[in-house]
């Protein structure tokens, strides 16, 4: 029998396109632009899955989930939004949602999530995250992938491996993952491998005895016993000594370990999160690091962005960065559109850890209290931002080659999120469109004109893109 999906959205348009993408792929279709209709629907007993806008013109469609569900228990919701936000996708699964699809998306994403859905129909999971308050930042696509998969983690205690480059911020999503979960109220304990002496590490995590080595004077606890009922973050885990590796794998076998020099043997009651910016495959081929444990703590890899494959971010980022150094006692300043452009034309080689250091020195530095591009140009120690020029380059066509190979080698040897077209020929217009507003002087009529597009159009990529416009300059 053919599966009914019910699609709530009060954009006609886009209710049109997912209705003609939902009967390509061979299902019924029924339509309803309010929330009382969908409830209605449900009621009726008309639908396999729903899929739903959050915003409709009578009620929140995050709201709306609880009553679909006391309707219709196992019913799978699949949730969009435009509010591409870390809380909305762990509202949406904390009230029920089967999946969250952040707009835009790709439509090929949504009917591999309503088939999905209707394989595994069943009692949806529901969860109390508590505070929505996360430190996570960004409504980029790359950043939507990885609120998906925080929010399908929260729930549970699978152990999580986040993968990325130094800087991209893989302890915060540690702990997003952490106070969202059930273990909140329970202890947060990192331990970085690369900081501590090999030779340590093994006490360092289950603790030791006294006695137990030279220098040991008396007992002392492990990150183990330190996190009971809570979350351990092993951060750089492919720095991990092979010894270590093997104490470590036999606790995530048995659920038990024992301090250096012990017996007795301790329950571990913790959730193992992992991150690394090394290819752990390679590592494996040369003897350096167990197999048998990667998979152990690959069970839900989650791949982290570098910053320069989520630019869109960075003003909301910087400003972000801006006023915790205000709540520090630092100069508080603006950040003009100049100095937003500066930033993104960076390549950002330390990512989101550079961005915020750039931030807290120009807090200090910066005479004048908005930050322009020149004051970007200056702490970044560039005379230009163009600082690779065309003929250093070579061809625009080898340059976005090697922009588009770097950008791949950023996520550790996995796939980047869907959507890459799209979001790769973005970056292409950020600096193109960026370039002729500087060349018009920011007039926006003539910038539209040289770049072929109406002013509207200019107006909303401009928007969509996270480019402002500065003001058009008087020409004399």
């Amino acid at each position: 029998m053919t599966a009914t999906i019910v699609v709530a959205d009060d954009d006609a348009a886009i209710r049109t396109v997912v209705r003609q993408a939902l009967i390509r792929a061979g299902y019924q279709v029924r339509l309803t632009e309010t929330a009382a209709g969908l409830v209605k629907l449900v009621a009726e007993g008309i639908g396999d899955v729903v899929v739903t806008d959050v915003i409709l013109p009578d009620g929140n469609g995050l709201e709306t989930i609880p009553s679909l569900l006391a309707l219709r228990p196992g019913l799978r919701i699949i949730v969009m939004s435009a509010q591409n936000t870390l809380s909305t996708a762990v509202r949406a699964t904390e009230n029920g949602a089967f999946d969250y699809l952040p707009k835009p998306f790709d439509l090929n994403e949504l009917t591999r999530s309503v088939a999905s859905a209707l394989e595994g129909r069943g009692e949806a999971d529901i969860v109390d995250f508590g505070s929505d308050d996360t430190a996570l930042i960004g409504r980029s696509p790359a950043m939507q992938e990885v609120y998906r998969i925080v929010a399908r983690v929260v729930p549970n205690d699978l152990t999580v491996m986040i993968l990325g480059e130094s800087g991209t911020g893989k302890e915060l999503v540690a702990r997003a993952i952490h106070d969202m979960g059930g273990r909140a109220a329970r202890p947060f304990i990192a331990l970085n491998m690369a900081a501590i002496p090999r030779e340590l590490i093994e006490s360092e995590l289950f603790g030791h005895e006294r006695g137990a080595f030279t220098g040991a004077a008396a007992r002392a606890s492990g990150k183990f016993e330190q996190a009971q009922g809570g979350t351990l973050f092993l951060d750089e885990i492919g720095d991990m000594p092979i010894d270590a590796q093997t104490r470590l794998l036999r606790v995530l076998q048995t659920g038990e370990f024992t301090t250096v020099g012990g017996t007795r043997s301790q329950r571990a009651d913790v959730r193992i999160v992992s991150a690394t910016n090394q290819d752990l495959e390679t590592l494996i081929e040369a003897g350096r690091f167990r197999e048998d444990l990667y998979y152990r703590l690959n069970v839900v890899p989650l791949s982290l962005p570098p910053l320069r494959a989520r630019i869109g971010d960075i003003p909301a980022l910087a400003r972000h960065f801006l006023d915790a150094a205000a709540g520090e006692g630092l100069p508080r300043k603006g950040l003009d559109a100049g100095g937003v452009n500066a930033l993104q034309a960076h390549r950002w080689p330390g990512n989101v850890r550079e961005l915020e250091n750039l931030m807290r020195r120009l807090a200090v530095l910066e005479r004048g209290d908005i930050i322009t591009g020149a004051a970007v140009q200056t702490g970044l120690g560039q005379r230009s931002v163009a600082a690779v020029t065309p003929v250093a380059m070579g061809t625009l066509a080898e340059a976005a080659a090697g922009h588009i190979a770097s950008y791949f080698q950023g996520f550790a040897g996995t796939l980047p999120p869907d959507g890459v077209y799209d979001r790769l020929l973005a970056e292409v217009e950020r600096p193109l469109i960026a370039a002729c507003l500087d060349a018009t002087g920011g007039n926006q009529l003539k910038a539209a004109k040289l770049l072929g597009m109406n002013r509207n159009t200019l107006r909303r990529k401009l928007n969509d893109l996270g480019l402002e416009a500065q003001p058009a300059r008087r020409m004399v």
